[in-house]
């Protein structure tokens, strides 16, 4: 077999399966609902956050015991979005809210690739027609991603 024929071989068999056993970054894993440019990085985040120009509708939806302990300013909580009652309490909030309206939603209570409360809302809003829904990305946690960071928070209710 001919070099020319060898790498063209390449190129069509070998490439492609490298290229899909890559892993995927924390932007985008395989069972994510949303795209890489429907999330955000915490530092850039605060800064927008900080920026004080239009800010985003900032939603909660982990624990309430975690909300309670430390979360992004501003942030509201509605329910835990891994739980039918919560997802149930978040979409009474988002009712009324216009569909354009810059939500962000984030959790932090796990590593991200194991929440159980950020993707089913996601989903939610989606489906209830919101356009410009966004996710923190905390790959970590809160704690690890966020506060460790000296990025601003606040505790309590």
């Amino acid at each position: 077999m001919s070099s020319r024929r060898l790498l063209f071989s390449f190129f069509l068999l070998v490439l492609p399966a490298l290229l899909l056993a890559l892993p995927l970054t924390n932007a985008q894993n395989a069972g994510d609902p949303w795209a890489a440019a429907q999330t955000v990085q915490p530092p850039d985040f605060a800064k927008e956050l900080a920026a004080g120009k239009s800010k985003p509708t900032v939603l909660f939806v982990g624990f309430q015991h975690l909300y309670s302990a430390g979360h992004i300013k501003g942030a509201q909580y509605y329910g835990s979005g891994g739980r039918p009652e919560g997802l149930k309490e978040i979409k009474k909030w988002a009712e009324p809210l216009p569909r354009s309206t810059n939500l962000v939603l984030y959790c932090g209570c796990c590593p991200l690739d194991h929440c159980p409360n950020l993707r089913p809302p996601f989903s939610v809003l989606r489906a209830m027609g919101f356009t410009n829904v966004r996710v923190v990305l905390l790959p970590t946690s809160f704690a690890v991603d966020w506060a460790d960071k000296g990025l601003p928070y606040e505790k309590g209710e």
